[in-house]
C-alpha cells in the first residue's frame, strides 16, 4: 500500500511538472492558459525573423495579445500618394482673385487614402512631415509677359510658390510651360493640402496629360 502511494506522488510530481494549467484540467503545453494573460515587464527582441507570421503585443495595461505582422505595419503606415488628371483633355481653369484650385481628380496610388478626388484635397491621418511636389503645364494660350505659376496651400494659406511672366525674344515666347513647385512640411492630424493655379487671367488651360501635371505626397517622418 506504501509503495502504490509512493508511486502515485512520483507520477503526480512528475506531471505537476511537465504541464502545467491554469484554468484549465487539461494542459496540452507547459505552460496552459485559458484565460487572460499579464504581463509588467517585457524584453525587446532584436530578431527580425520573429515578426514573420504574428506579434505578442503588450497594451497600455500589461495585457498581452497576439496581432499580425501586417496589423502593426498598417497601424504606421506611411503616406505615400500620385495623383492626376482623369482625362487627357485639357482643362480649364476660371481664376478668382489671381488663383484657382487645381482640380486633380484621380489617384495612381494613395496607401492611406487621403486624397479626396471630389474635392481635389489632401487630408493628413497622421502628425508627421511630408515631402510635397506638384507638375503643370499650360498650352500654348499663356501668352508672353503673363504671369503664371503653380503654388501649394496648406489649411488655405500658401505655404510655397513658383510663378514668373513669360519672356519673349523677337516676339517669340521662349519660356518653358511647365512650372513645379517642392517643398518639405510638418502636418498635424486634419491638416489640408491644395494646389492651386496662380496667374493674373482670367482664366488657364493646363494640359491633362499625366505625363504633365500630376503631383506627388510622401511622409518622410
Amino acid at each position: 500500500m506504501k509503495k502504490n502511494t509512493l508511486y502515485l506522488l512520483l507520477l503526480t510530481t512528475t506531471f505537476l511538472f511537465s504541464q502545467v494549467g491554469i484554468e484549465t484540467s487539461n494542459p496540452t503545453k507547459t505552460l496552459d492558459i485559458n484565460g487572460d494573460l499579464r504581463i509588467r515587464t517585457t524584453e525587446i527582441t532584436t530578431n527580425e525573423s520573429a515578426a514573420k507570421d504574428s506579434i505578442l503585443v503588450v497594451d497600455n495595461l500589461g495585457n498581452s495579445k497576439r496581432v499580425t505582422s501586417k496589423t502593426v505595419v498598417n497601424s504606421y503606415l506611411k503616406t505615400a500618394v500620385k495623383g492626376r488628371f482623369s482625362s487627357s483633355s485639357t482643362v480649364n481653369l476660371s481664376l478668382t482673385s489671381n488663383k484657382a484650385k487645381i482640380t486633380f481628380d484621380f489617384v495612381d496610388f494613395d496607401t492611406n487614402s487621403e486624397f479626396n478626388t471630389t474635392t481635389n484635397t489632401f487630408t493628413a491621418k497622421q502628425d508627421g512631415i511630408y515631402s510635397i511636389k506638384a507638375q503643370i503645364k499650360a498650352n500654348s494660350t499663356v501668352g508672353i509677359t503673363t504671369d503664371f505659376g503653380i503654388a501649394i496651400s496648406k489649411n488655405g494659406t500658401v505655404i510655397n510658390r513658383n510663378s514668373f511672366a513669360n519672356i519673349s525674344v523677337l516676339t517669340t515666347n521662349v519660356t518653358p510651360p511647365v512650372r513645379q513647385v517642392e517643398t518639405l512640411v510638418q502636418l498635424t492630424t486634419g491638416d489640408t493640402i491644395i494646389f492651386e493655379i496662380v496667374s493674373n487671367l482670367a482664366s488657364v488651360s493646363i494640359l491633362g496629360t499625366s505625363e504633365d501635371c500630376f503631383f506627388i505626397i510622401q511622409q518622410v517622418r
